[in-house]
């Protein structure tokens, strides 16, 4: 009897003086998935970089630029005699509408109102965050928005489906800097 205790003794400490083996992961992800998804993105924002610039060439009661971020916008109304535009902190106070590139309108600018925003402290899609920053106090412009500046993916969940471009017309009111609305 003593010598199956000790035989069971030493098994106990042969087994357990070994080193710890690392658990592997029952099913391995080879990164395809995202791979594929972030070429449908680059192929999506081809398409509608390219028919974004064809709206914007047909378009004979505007003339449209580009901005840094990726969109298209032309002025409707301008202001020549102020030179400053929104800045982050600032609050300003704003309408905009949102339709689709084919002129479905998706929301009014009735619905959404008079709209007071705060730069960059608040939430609005990609492409209106951008855009407040680009006119001064008193002006108004047409935006055309790739679906990825717009709701993306997504979509609002509401009346704005996935990888839908958009269209909006944004007016600033007024610009209060961060000290003067304190």
């Amino acid at each position: 009897m003593r010598k199956v205790f000790s035989l069971i003794f030493v098994m106990f400490v042969i087994t357990s003086c070994q080193e710890p083996q690392p658990r592997r992961p029952l099913e391995v992800r080879s990164g395809s998935f995202l791979k594929t998804s972030a070429e449908r993105n680059k192929r999506l924002l081809k398409q509608e970089t390219s028919l974004m610039q064809d709206l914007a060439q047909k378009d004979s009661l505007r003339k449209f630029q580009s901005s840094a971020s990726g969109f298209l916008y032309a002025y409707e109304k301008r202001n020549s005699e102020d030179d400053r535009l929104a800045a982050p902190g600032d609050l300003v106070t704003l309408t905009y509408n949102i339709r689709t590139w084919n002129e479905d309108t998706l929301y009014r600018q009735e619905e959404i109102g008079v709209f007071k925003y705060l730069v960059d402290k608040e939430e609005l899609f990609p492409g209106m965050r951008y855009s407040v920053k680009l006119l001064k106090e008193g002006e108004a412009a047409t935006f055309l928005y790739p679906s990825s500046l717009g709701y993306g993916y997504h979509g609002d969940d509401d009346r704005i489906g996935p990888n839908t471009p958009l269209k909006c017309t944004l007016q600033i009111f007024k610009i209060e800097s961060e000290t003067q609305s304190e």
